[in-house]
């Protein structure tokens, strides 16, 4: 299960609706051996692309070294779907890189940029299993 604060998750969804009509990719870190989202990180999607995101490799390299001059790990990656369901495509399954770490997505598909309802669901992927959990958001 997936428990992450009400305002990381309001952040997510303003950083797809923003992005949108192209899919928005983050990052949310936590300390290391917690399992616990605590500090929003969202990047550019370097593929600029409305089906597909990818990371800008030197935007990632200093995302890491950020993180362990912190002492942290990935907790969540996040990205969105602008025109599908908020399950993740092949392509995010062959790219999910990181077993520990939730994959939220945030569907888009109903509203677009705008303030209507979206679609937030999160994963495991491991070894290119997909298996979906819960999400318990908790006050900010």
């Amino acid at each position: 299960m997936l428990v992450i604060r009400a305002d990381l998750v309001d952040a997510m969804v303003a950083h797809a609706r923003a992005d949108h009509p192209d899919e928005a990719c983050g990052v949310i870190t936590g300390p290391d051996g917690s399992d616990r989202p605590e500090r929003f990180v969202p990047m550019i999607n370097a593929a600029r692309s409305p089906t597909f995101y990818e990371f800008d490799s030197g935007d990632l390299l200093r995302l890491y070294r950020d993180m362990d001059s912190r002492d942290e790990v990935p907790v969540v990656v996040y990205h969105s779907h602008t025109a599908t369901e908020a399950y993740p495509s092949r392509t995010d399954v062959s790219y999910a890189s990181e077993p520990n770490a939730h994959y939220v997505l945030v569907s888009t598909r109903e509203s677009g940029r705008g303030d209507g309802p979206y679609e937030l669901r999160s994963f495991r992927i491991v070894d290119g299993v997909v298996t979906e959990e819960e999400i318990d958001v908790t006050p900010a």
